[in-house]
């Protein structure tokens, strides 16, 4: 058999070679390496034999079909060695994700987070033994007998399913563990030895609440000690920052008990920094040229079953009954803007028509799934729709773009881009046919191409009725998150017959763009949280001076100070404790406010004060008005876009 390699090279070898006696002829550093293969445009295990003629890679850990292998291997491996210390466990699934994997089990007699240690010891006996990953094909009355005997009701029911879509099954097993699984795997346990096991939780099975609930175990696995290491280190470093405890801490939000899950309850610490971001983002856009609305949060089910939401989304809808209608809760904001467009007649000379809306809507989230800010049931979305003709949508999307680049360049924020395009295989998951789509993805390509910015296109990630642009946030420890999104819509207006008088007289389709920009305000402040540490910005913190005075002696000219400062607009306080100075600053420190300034009785009597910055210490002693102007230009707020500004020029 003849097989090409991706030099463009080609060599003949015996049938009943393997990827691995490849990978062996090319070098024994690449054989140690290597850990799966892709043959003919498929991924294969390294020991299964080549079938015929074609084109062979050598996949690694740095490939992310390697990556995923070694996770997937990882979790058998977990699984394997749960049984073996828990007789009677029965397994659910164990796939790889980002950083690692987990496996869900129903497992008698688990203790919890304290038998980790346990099952990573008998994890690592097994990779010592360097067992082979053996694959075999089984028909499906194999498969329902060694399920049903090994007691299985999970893997059975996964049997069931796979048999109904006429799937073909197979089993991996190495040692005496045997899992339902299409594979592929790395060759032996031996290649597992970088692993950490994280984490116990709940989790029902399929994500159901009305199934079992099982033990998740969650663990990581990298290539080599140094990776691992690193990844251990970004993984404490994300606990420190977590956005849950700092919000606690730092008093900005609660969550949960009486007030009920995924319902967040802003403090006014927190209230602060939303309303400093919401303020921002007013100015930046009616800057831009937006017109803000306002719509109500509960409307007629009729208006989404016009737009087509009420089909795709009704699970995560909540729905009221009102007189004798059926009113929603609103999980979304486009159709509330497009009744404030269709509020009058509309020429070309009116467009492109850009509206704006802080609008909060709510989304039936299951309770697993809730997480802090990042995942609520009840959020605000900096949500904005433009109208335009077609001739105007490459230019606006640029626009948007450009406008979402200067908000994440404000917080330091990188990015990437991923144009998200329909599935071709499957376009009964969207609205509009075919044609419609092969206009509307090569627009949103253009627009970025002709602004220079590189992205990668993802297959089946499009919204129900177009194609979108994501752009995701990555945050100072590198991790990335879902962040501004531009959609392209042509659907949602011919549902709801949107149309403009153009030039000729006639009434024409108009084009729509879904954007926004944040996110959503708790997400992205929950963002901000992590990405700072706390450490908020001068212009965002809550409380950006604190006044110590040494004595009560100075009480009256710290009350004094802050009078000045607070009419200059500086969110100032007072702390006249008893406790001593050092005590109140470790307070303020831990607070995270960015500047204390102490008064003793030296201060008092000159007009000065010693100046300290949160995690700098001391600055010195300096006049009440030089320490004034240093602390305005520290928290003065970010400049707002010139107007016009992002229809003309990129921000890189």
């Amino acid at each position: 058999m003849v097989v090409s390699f991706p030099d463009g090279s080609s060599r003949e070898y015996p049938e009943g070679t393997t990827a691995l006696d490849i990978a062996r002829s090319i070098s024994q550093g690449l054989a140690r390496k290597a850990l799966v293969c892709r043959f003919a445009g498929g991924l294969m295990d390294l020991a299964a034999p080549l079938p015929g003629d074609g084109a062979l890679e050598i996949l690694t850990f740095d490939d992310p079909e390697g990556r995923d292998a070694m996770r997937h291997s990882a979790s058998h491996l977990l699984a394997s060695a749960v049984q073996k210390l828990y007789p009677g466990t029965r397994l659910g699934i164990g796939p790889a994700i980002e950083d690692g994997f987990y496996y869900d089990m129903d497992i008698p007699g688990f203790p919890g987070g304290e038998a980790l240690e346990a099952v990573e010891a008998e994890m690592r006996r097994q990779a010592a033994a360097d067992l082979p990953f053996v694959r075999r094909e089984i028909g499906v009355e194999e498969a329902r007998r060694i399920f049903s005997e090994r007691g299985e009701t999970c893997k059975l029911e996964l049997v069931e399913e796979l048999a109904a879509r006429g799937e073909p099954l197979s089993v991996y097993q190495h040692g005496d563990f045997l899992d339902l699984c299409r594979g592929p795997h790395v060759p032996s346990t031996g290649r597992i030895r970088h692993f950490r096991l994280l984490s116990v939780a709940g989790a029902y099975w399929r994500g159901d609440e009305k199934n079992a609930m099982l033990t998740r175990i969650y663990g990581t696995v990298f290539d080599s000690p140094a990776a691992l290491a690193e990844h251990l280190r970004l993984l404490e470093e994300a606990r420190r920052r977590d956005h849950r405890r700092l919000g606690q801490e730092l008093g900005l939000f609660t969550t949960g008990g009486d007030g009920g899950p995924g319902l967040i309850y802003w403090l006014p610490d927190g209230a602060i920094v939303r309303e400093e971001l919401e303020r921002l983002w007013k100015d930046a856009h009616r800057s831009q040229g937006y017109r803000l609305v306002v719509t109500p949060h509960i409307a007629p089910s009729g208006l989404w079953k016009t737009s087509g939401h009420y089909d795709y989304y009704r699970d995560n809808m909540y729905f009221l009954p009102v007189d004798d209608g059926e009113y929603v809760l609103k999980p979304m904001n486009c159709p509330g803007h497009i009744i404030v467009f269709r509020s009058a007649k509309r020429s070309y000379r009116d467009l492109p028509l850009r509206l704006a809306e802080l609008g909060t809507v709510y989304r039936h989230e299951k309770s697993g799934v809730l997480h802090g800010l990042m995942r609520v049931r009840g959020f605000t979305v900096d949500d904005g729709h433009i109208f335009c003709t077609p001739d105007q949508i490459i230019d606006e999307v640029k626009s948007v773009v450009r406008f979402a680049l200067y908000f994440l360049g404000i917080f330091d924020f990188g990015y990437s881009i991923e144009l998200s395009l329909c599935d071709p295989g499957n376009m009964c998951h969207y609205a509009g046919d075919a044609s419609q789509w092969c206009l509307a993805e090569p627009a949103l390509a253009r627009a970025l191409d002709e602004m220079g910015e590189e992205y990668r296109t993802v297959k089946g990630e499009a919204a129900f009725y177009g194609p979108k642009i994501d752009i995701k946030l990555r945050d100072a420890i590198g991790r990335f998150w879902q962040g501004p999104t531009i959609q392209f819509d042509f659907n949602i207006p011919a549902r709801f017959d949107l149309t403009y008088t153009g030039p000729d007289g006639g009434e024409h389709r108009v084009f729509m763009v879904h954007r926004a920009l944040f996110g959503s305000l708790e997400r992205f402040i929950g963002n901000l949280v992590e990405h700072y540490a706390g450490n908020f910005p001068g212009w965002l913190a809550p409380l950006q001076v604190i006044i110590l005075p040494i004595t009560s002696a100075q009480h009256e000219k710290a009350l004094e100070t802050a009078s000045g400062f607070r009419a200059a607009g500086l969110r100032c306080s007072v702390d006249r404790r008893s406790e001593t100075v050092a005590f109140r600053i470790r307070e303020a420190e831990n607070r995270k406010v960015p500047f204390m300034l102490v008064i003793g009785d030296r201060e008092a009597a000159s007009g000065a004060v010693s100046l300290r910055r949160h995690g700098e210490g001391d600055q010195g002693s300096m006049p009440v008005g030089q320490a004034l102007d240093l602390i305005l230009s520290a928290c003065r707020r970010p400049d707002l876009p010139d107007g016009g500004e992002f229809q003309s020029a990129e921000i890189r």
